[in-house]
């Protein structure tokens, strides 16, 4: 089969080539990739900034946002040929520190985890792979290819269970209704949808001022804007963060994050990765949303032989897609 990999921490070494076949020690369900999303992780990796090859190799898979067929269920109850499914990206780390114990692997505390496509375990850029059953997500087969966001909307689907615990886990009076997000990517976007259907007053809030950023939060029912977050009147209950601006971003330096906090009584928290439960509620959520509206997120499809153009950042590029086989 083939695969695109690369030499983790090494620029220029990104190809696409013959691999071995998956093996069954990396588990019992054998699957065909249907598309894999691409995301600033995979240009990092690729540009030699990231990654860990898996142990004994020197090279590395790529992918995480993946969407596969399975060829066959193996041991996986509840799993046939031909389910739509998607796979688990972390591993809790093998201590196990006290939140990986719990499956909180999200929150390890010893960085030992390992994560698909990223961090000393292949990913999903290949034409076959295999997963664990208990890592392997199925999709609901009316998505479709749009199955392939569900791996960062299980991002957002967790930053807004961290706003919920914060904000109503607190001793004092509070009720949100109305949200603002940074960053009109896929994943500002998606954290949008995810405030419409908790039945919010969503703005969002991004450079661009004209494509299909401005239609698709306008599409949602939520409001558009660019220029400045202090513009945006009366001051919105909850910001999301979804810029990945390093530099202040549009929330200012950690300097006016901190002093804000302090003077206004709010709380600030940093949300990376996902457990098995965010993967569960994405799905329903991804279930619950448009089709046409998710399809619009999809902006580019890129066949693996022409991952290098995926790779490539395009001016109304939101979610970039390489496509290994039709749905």
């Amino acid at each position: 089969m083939k695969a695109i990999t690369v030499v983790p921490k090494q620029p220029g070494t990104a190809r696409y080539e013959d691999y071995p076949e998956p093996d069954e020690r990396d588990g019992s369900v054998l699957v065909e990739a249907v598309a894999v999303g691409v995301c600033g992780t995979d240009v990092e990796i690729v540009e030699g900034k990231y990654g860990w090859a898996p142990p004994g190799k020197s090279r590395l898979v790529l992918g995480h946002e993946s969407l596969g067929r399975v060829i066959d269920p193996g041991t996986a109850a509840g799993l046939k040929q031909g389910d739509l499914v998607v796979g688990i990206v972390r591993r809790p780390d093998p201590v196990p520190c006290p939140n990986c114990a719990v499956g909180e692997w999200d929150m390890c505390q010893n960085g030992q985890y390992t994560e698909r496509g990223i961090k000393q375990i292949d990913g999903f850029m290949s034409e076959r792979w295999r997963i664990e059953p208990e890592y392997a997500i199925k999709v609901d087969s009316s998505l479709g290819i749009l199955g392939v966001l569900l791996e960062p909307t299980t991002v957002v689907t967790k930053a807004w269970e961290q706003v919920g615990a914060i904000g109503f886990g607190r001793q004092s009076y509070w009720e949100p209704r109305k949200v603002l997000v940074t960053g009109a990517g896929p994943i500002g976007l998606l954290a949008a949808l995810k405030g419409v259907q908790r039945g919010l007053e969503v703005h969002v809030l991004d450079r661009v001022e004209s494509g299909p950023k401005p239609e698709l939060v306008r599409a949602l029912g939520a409001t558009y804007h660019t220029g400045s977050v202090a513009d945006i009147q009366p001051a919105p209950d909850v910001i999301i963060e979804c810029t990945g601006v390093g530099s202040g971003g549009a929330l200012g330096t950690t300097a006016d994050v901190a002093a804000a906090a302090v003077l206004n009584n709010v709380v600030v928290v940093g949300s990376v990765n996902a457990n098995k439960r965010h993967w569960y509620k994405a799905g329903l959520a991804l279930a619950r949303a448009d089709r046409k509206w998710l399809a619009g997120l999809i902006t580019r499809r890129e066949k693996p032989e022409n991952f290098k153009q995926a790779l490539e950042r395009e001016p109304d590029d939101i979610k970039v897609v390489i496509q290994f086989s039709e749905i």
